[in-house]
């Protein structure tokens, strides 16, 4: 069983009185950040470690605990150790740590008392473990070491604690990756600075799509929008019902309007899906984001779709109407094929952006030929691959 213990004792720096684990972050409060990170690596239980409570922290409380999590507050390690599973493995987070899904997941399945560690003492660190080595602010532990903790007078700090047993302990090291630190990773209690290694996150979060679409199209437009979002607190299921209602129009328009204006109202919408997805997942609504990553594919199917049937409509021949059937069927059969796919690979979402400067041109049988090779050549290579793997 998976038990995270998350620190939330410190004050915020020049904000007396408020905790820094309360502090706005992504649209959410830190814990809340750390909490998800935590429910994403497969936690089922989440301590949180606290000196006293305030009404931000409940409140951030009570909103994690509806998530479905079974959420205990603690103030010392004794605690900790009676609300834990006696089997539990504990992945520990620092009080005011900011980094990504990707680390915290590889340390919850690293062995029991691990220490993710820096060699040098910078913001992307905690407190030094020895003469080279520094905590970065997650470690995964076993319950003897929360019965190691116990022992010791409450008087002392519990985080500090925690980590001087644990060392005692001999603890594994585990180099922080250099990706993760320019990724955002560290612990950080000023609100503004705050502020700033949060836009990390998210260009971080942006970044981990690594199809061609999505790096060289979706990607750099969300990571303009993601953060105007953020700070002016959007729900994204506000921006996915924008951007599915831009994408009904968008549809209307191809037979009503002009098949250029309406592939690129169609691009629009698929932008607000594809920023309001990651929103979604950045504030733990696994739910609304995978809602939004379907209703990419569906604009981008009924995009192909109706733009070829009006082009054959207009001009009266079934060309661009048997191209567009052929590159979207075959496009969902690839997708259904058990093998790997390139980042070049066809998808409903690409290929609508294939269209859209053919469309604007006034050519749109050229654009749903490529799309219809693009797919074509998708298929060819996961076949290949599939022959190759037998």
């Amino acid at each position: 069983m998976l038990t995270g213990l998350i620190f939330a004792t410190e004050e915020a720096e020049h904000q007396p009185g408020v905790l820094a684990a309360t502090l706005p972050f992504g649209g959410m409060s830190l814990i809340e950040y750390q909490a998800r990170l935590l429910i994403a690596a497969g936690a089922a239980q989440l301590l949180v470690a606290v000196g006293r409570m305030t009404p931000a922290l409940a409140a951030a409380v009570n909103r994690i605990g509806r998530r479905g999590t079974t959420v205990d507050i603690v103030r010392s390690a004794e605690e900790a150790k009676a609300k834990a599973h006696p089997l539990a493995v504990i992945v520990a987070l620092a009080d005011g740590l900011v980094t990504t899904d990707a680390v915290v997941a590889n340390m919850a399945l690293e062995p029991v008392d691990t220490l993710l560690v820096t060699p040098t003492g910078d913001a992307t660190s905690v407190e030094r473990v020895d003469s080279g080595h520094c905590w970065a602010g997650v470690a995964t532990l076993s319950v003897d070491r929360l019965e190691d903790a116990a022992r010791l007078p409450r008087e002392y700090d519990f985080q500090s604690t925690l980590l001087r047993v644990a060392t005692q302990a001999r603890a594994k090291h585990v180099l922080l990756p250099a990706k993760a630190a320019r990724s955002g990773h560290g612990v950080e209690r000023d609100a503004g600075t705050l502020e700033v290694r949060s836009k990390d996150v998210l260009a971080s979060l942006a970044e981990q799509r690594t199809g061609w679409i999505d790096r060289f199209v979706f990607t750099p437009v969300t990571r303009l929008v993601l953060p105007l979002l953020v700070r002016r607190k959007v729900p994204d299921v506000a921006v996915g019902i924008a951007g599915g209602v831009l994408g009904l129009f968008g549809l209307a328009a191809i037979p009503f309007w002009d098949v250029g204006g309406a592939a690129v109202l169609l691009f629009m919408a698929m932008v607000l899906l594809s920023a309001g997805s990651l929103l979604g997942w950045l504030r733990g609504e696994d739910g609304h984001a995978a809602l939004q990553e379907r209703g990419l594919e569906v604009l981008g199917v009924a995009g192909i779709l109706g733009i070829g049937m009006v082009q054959s409509l207009i001009v009266s021949a079934g060309t661009a109407a048997v191209l567009a059937l052929t590159g979207v069927v075959v496009t969902i059969l690839t997708r259904r094929i058990p093998a790997s796919r390139p980042p070049w690979a066809a998808t409903a979402a690409t290929a609508l952006v294939l269209v859209a400067p053919f469309a604007l041109a006034g050519i749109v049988t050229a654009g749903l030929a490529l799309v219809a090779v693009h797919a074509g050549v998708t298929l060819a290579s996961a076949i290949e691959h599939l022959r190759r793997r037998a």
